[in-house]
Order: structure tokens, then C-alpha cells, then sequence
């Protein structure tokens, strides 16, 4: 079985299934989309992902699109030896609080650290300068957030538990970006916080993943 993930190396949803299919030890083949070209809102690609967006995996006749959506289907329902449980699917009460924190990647660390991102890494890709006031406003809330994630770190060195999850590794994309920025200080000064990030980025597939973000970066700066 060879899964076939459609995106963008340089793509943080990309890179979130990318590091679940590596953690995973699961083959899959990148299919590049090309967005300089529009190929994301072609006929072909719209026919995996009806939003024009990247990824969309296909497991045999399956199409899956939606990032957090094909992480959880691959947590469930794929398992390799010697892989990680990242959903605790047999434990009810580790598995509800990695659920917890998934949702708290979704809903609370993600709406603020995305637009962080778009301002300095993808606005000007497109001649725009960075939005100063957007970046301040949403610093300032990821703050607050990362607060919350201080206290449960210092409790428990994963956000689920003692145990490495889905929810630790939904970070990884948008964290490695930041951390290329000034604003890596929100981390760095919050000792659990930075002890967790070190801890989950310098897993061997997560760099795995963290390396090809880097190198497609890099190549697209050229």
C-alpha cells in the first residue's frame, strides 16, 4: 500500500500529514501541486479537494482532503510495528484528553499563529508587506495561549500526557515557521513550553519533515 498525498512540501497542512505518515512508517509518494501555475484549481486537483487546497491523500478509491481530518483516519485505522499509538484509541481517558488537545490545536493555537504566518512568510511572496497590526494582535493572543500550554507542561511533558500524541505533532508545522521569526521568543521564554517543542521537533520523522519544509523553502527563495 503506497498512500499518493497530494500538496506542497512547503505547505504546513502538507507537512502535518506528511509527519503522521512518517511517525507512522507508512510509504506514500509526495505528488507536487504546483501553485505558481493555479494547478491547485484545475479540474483535477478540484476533483480531490472541492476547495482548491492542498492536501488531499488518496488511500486506493479513497480521496481524503482536509488535513486534521485524514491525520485522525490515518491514526485510526493504520498501525505499523513499532510505530506510536497516536490516538491511545485503547485507553478511553488518555484518549479523550488527546482529543482534548487536538481540539485545542484547531480551535485556539492555530487561529492565532496562522495569520503570524501568512503575514511574514506568504504575504510577501505576493507584494504585499507584512500587516504589523495583524502580527501584533495575534502575538499578543498566541501569548495568552502558550501561557495556558506553560501551566499544562509543567505538568506532564506532552500536552496529553506523559506520552508523545497526535496533538503534539499537529504543532510541528506552524511552530517550526515561527521559530524562524523574531517571535520564537513566545517559546523560548516559557521553559516548558520550549523543553516540549525541542523534545517533539527533534523526533527523526519530524525532522524528516522539518528538513524538506527547509529545503523547499530555500529553493523557492531562489
Amino acid at each position: 500500500m503506497v498512500f499518493k498525498l497530494y500538496g506542497s512540501p512547503m505547505s504546513t497542512c502538507t507537512a502535518r500529514v506528511k509527519a503522521v505518515l512518517e511517525e507512522l512508517n507508512l510509504k506514500y509518494e509526495l505528488i507536487p501541486i504546483n501553485f505558481g501555475t493555479g494547478e491547485h484549481k484545475q479540474p483535477p486537483h478540484i476533483h480531490r479537494n472541492p476547495f482548491g487546497q492542498v492536501p488531499a491523500l488518496e488511500d486506493g478509491d479513497l480521496t481524503l482532503f482536509e488535513s486534521r481530518a485524514i491525520t485522525r483516519y490515518l491514526a485510526n485505522n493504520y498501525h505499523s510495528s513499532g510505530a506510536p499509538d497516536l490516538l491511545k484509541k485503547n485507553d478511553r481517558k488518555a484518549g479523550g484528553v488527546v482529543n482534548v488537545w487536538i481540539e485545542v490545536e484547531s480551535q485556539q493555537f492555530n487561529p492565532a499563529i496562522s495569520p503570524i504566518f501568512y503575514q511574514i512568510f506568504v504575504a510577501p511572496r505576493f507584494g504585499a508587506a507584512p500587516d504589523q497590526n495583524i502580527i501584533k494582535d495575534n502575538v499578543d493572543k498566541l501569548a495568552k495561549i502558550l501561557d495556558v500550554y506553560e501551566a499544562r507542561l509543567s505538568k506532564c511533558k506532552y500536552l496529553a500526557g506523559d506520552f508523545f500524541s497526535l496533538a503534539d505533532l499537529h504543532h510541528i508545522p506552524y511552530t517550526y515557521y515561527l521559530m524562524a521569526t523574531p517571535h520564537a521568543s513566545l517559546i523560548n521564554s516559557r521553559p516548558h513550553v520550549k523543553a516540549w517543542w525541542e523534545d517533539i521537533s527533534s523526533r527523526t520523522d519530524c525532522k524528516k519533515v522539518t528538513d524538506d519544509m527547509q529545503a523547499a523553502a530555500a529553493s523557492a527563495s531562489k
